[in-house]
């Protein structure tokens, strides 16, 4: 059954919106209190595009939270358990961000842009709130804000072709999370080797909102040697890449470990940070679950599941189903999860409980492709 989403002045529309409506756009969802393009219509075009050639996505929902003033670093090291000795200007670094139980709230990257101020660029939560009572609080010399700043990703394997046929093949060298202030046809944005894939490209950090219909119609027309279409992040190659979707994969109490982010963060570093404590506890004991792949039995899934799929094993609970899907490049049926430690220890298979019936799954190492 299909539902339609009123669009209205409530919810806002990233610069973009109009550009992504006249090129197809038939879905979408609510992302940071925004409209956020979820289809084109056709899924294994979109699919196809971004594993084979090159795609660009309206992904202005994904705001930047800056921190602009004298104790912006100070406040940047106490938002993340990431250890920030070492951050420059133009080198971003993925920094998770926990509450004070060392529960995950989001999973942003942070740019330096100059020296006092910073961005997160952030998933799905209200952390231009958090941090700025938490400056408010701690009565720190900064000012919190949501800047002009609106991302559009080109993203593939084509994509480098693409943007240095725009911008100069000075592109090819930024390393990931790398950026570069740019200006093009007046357009001012930063360009960012980064993007919601595994499939490599670059997102267009655009700093004049008036300007998003000018980029989208420069990327649209540099791409045509190359087959760019428009879609969205990609459900089916998320799964594949096992990339964490903030939200749709965590609940109330996900801790980074969980996730498998242990590896940007630095517990023992001599900065104090949000949650310190909560997570040197949680590190110490060990998780009991983790973020993990499913290969599902069955046909094809002719969809995406709505819900958490709860998971048993010998009957017992094992987890849940976090976002599943069919995987041309697996050819399986495939779903990322949170499962029971002491059932990936075991080897043993986990039935998924779906809304069309039982099926069962072998728990595997993410990412699945």
């Amino acid at each position: 059954m299909s539902i339609t989403l009123a669009i209205g002045p409530r919810v806002r529309k990233s610069p973009y919106f109009e550009s992504a409506r006249k090129a197809g756009l038939a879905s979408a969802s609510v992302y940071n209190h925004m409209y956020m393009p979820t289809s084109y219509g056709d899924p294994i075009a979109e699919y196809e595009r971004l594993v084979t050639g090159v795609a660009m996505w309206d992904v202005g929902v994904e705001r930047q939270v800056a921190l602009k003033g004298p104790d912006a670093l100070r406040l940047a090291r106490y938002l993340t358990p990431r250890n920030l000795d070492g951050i420059t200007i133009g080198q971003g670094k993925y920094a998770p961000i926990c509450d004070y139980r060392g529960t995950l709230i989001n999973d942003p990257v942070l740019l330096q842009v100059s020296d006092d101020e910073f961005w997160f660029s952030i998933a799905d939560s209200d952390i231009t709130l958090w941090a700025g009572g938490i400056a408010g609080a701690l009565g720190m010399d900064v000012k919190v804000f949501e800047p002009d700043v609106s991302p559009l990703a080109v993203q593939g394997p084509k994509s480098f072709d693409v943007v240095a046929d725009l911008c100069g093949d000075w592109v090819r060298d930024l390393k990931y999370f790398a950026f570069r202030d740019f200006e093009l046809d007046g357009i001012p944005f930063v360009l960012a080797r980064s993007g919601w894939s595994k499939q490599g490209g670059f997102e267009f950090y655009l700093r004049d909102g008036s300007r998003g219909d000018d980029l989208w119609a420069r990327v649209a027309e540099a791409g045509k040697p190359y087959g760019i279409g428009p879609g969205t992040p990609n459900y089916i190659e998320r799964v594949e890449s096992g990339l964490v979707s903030y939200g749709a994969d965590t609940d109330e109490a996900t801790n980074p470990f969980e996730m498998g982010l242990g590896k940007f963060m630095d517990i023992d570093q001599p900065h104090d940070f949000v949650g310190k404590s909560a997570l040197k506890d949680i590190r110490d004991r060990g998780v009991t679950r983790r973020f993990m792949g499913l290969m599902i039995d069955g046909a094809p899934f002719q969809g995406t599941n709505e819900h958490w799929w709860e998971l048993t094993s010998d009957g017992a609970y094992a987890g849940y189903a976090c976002a599943s899907a069919y995987s041309p490049r697996a050819q399986s049926n495939i779903a990322v999860a949170m499962v029971k430690t002491d059932v990936i220890d075991s080897g043993a298979q986990v039935n998924v409980h779906t809304e069309t019936g039982n099926r069962t799954a072998d728990v595997v190492q993410l990412p699945i492709i």
